[in-house]
């Protein structure tokens, strides 16, 4: 059965997220439906990682094996027709090696976090933003992102439920920059623990506010205790950049 690395953007409002899941629709379910009347048989598709419930990917990955061998872009345009009216878009399909994974063949995930830092909220960002009203200090942020760059236990900035087995991980790059009306987080990792980015998007939001200093952060990172934390930021402002193998 040929294999093939697939390329997807999805707006994830409105889905549980990347995982087929018994209490609602996931992207997983919209492209395995669409690969199912596209090629007349069941396939599963394996993304290269799981994003929750209002997460958006602009290049999420994944591989599929089908019974036939099928050009590239049939594939795209067949499994587009399929998924709609859904927000979720194959961007391309290639031709890959059989023993491809889109998990575990990943060498680095990128995240970016979206705020919009206006008092108006938004109106066409709806649903694809955190709303800041209150002036965020850029600086202050980003200085004290560089404290959890690197290998940490990660404990306080792991959900209570999440179930990888160690709480360390290699933290490679964490930038906060302002563009325009909105900050940007962006975070840079081979792999990241459940809602991992999303507090660390909330704590450093503590800091921007003034709430806390980068030595309130730094004391939080060493608690180890989910806690200390900072709130675990909305879905809505999330997205999968990329994913490099």
């Amino acid at each position: 059965m040929p294999r093939y690395r697939l390329t997807i953007e999805y707006d994830g409002t409105g889905l549980v997220g990347w995982q087929r899941q018994p209490n609602g629709l996931s992207v997983q379910e919209i492209l395995e439906t669409a690969f199912e009347r596209f090629c007349g048989e069941p396939v599963t598709v394996w993304g290269s990682g799981r994003t929750d419930a209002g997460v958006h990917a602009l290049a999420q990955v994944a591989h599929v094996d089908l019974p036939r061998a099928y050009p590239p872009e049939t594939i795209r345009d067949a499994v587009n027709f399929h998924a709609r009216p859904h927000a979720v878009v194959l961007l391309g399909a290639a031709e890959a090696a059989p023993d491809f994974d889109a998990r575990r063949s990943a060498r680095l995930r990128r995240y970016r976090y979206r705020i919009l830092n206006r008092r108006p909220p938004p109106t066409l960002e709806a649903g694809r933003v955190w709303h800041v009203g209150t002036p965020l200090d850029v600086a202050a942020m980003h200085e004290a992102a560089q404290i959890l760059v690197g290998r940490h236990d990660f404990t306080t900035f792991r959900d209570t439920l999440c179930q990888a087995k160690s709480p360390v991980k290699t933290l490679d790059r964490l930038d906060v920059s302002r563009r325009g009306e909105e900050v940007w987080i962006e975070a840079e990792a081979r792999s990241f623990l459940h809602h991992q980015v999303r507090n660390m998007a909330g704590s450093l939001k503590f800091v921007g506010i003034h709430r806390w200093s980068a030595e309130d952060l730094r004391a939080a990172l060493e608690a180890r205790d989910r806690r200390r934390g900072g709130p675990t930021a909305p879905a809505e402002g999330l997205y999968l950049v990329e994913v490099v193998y």
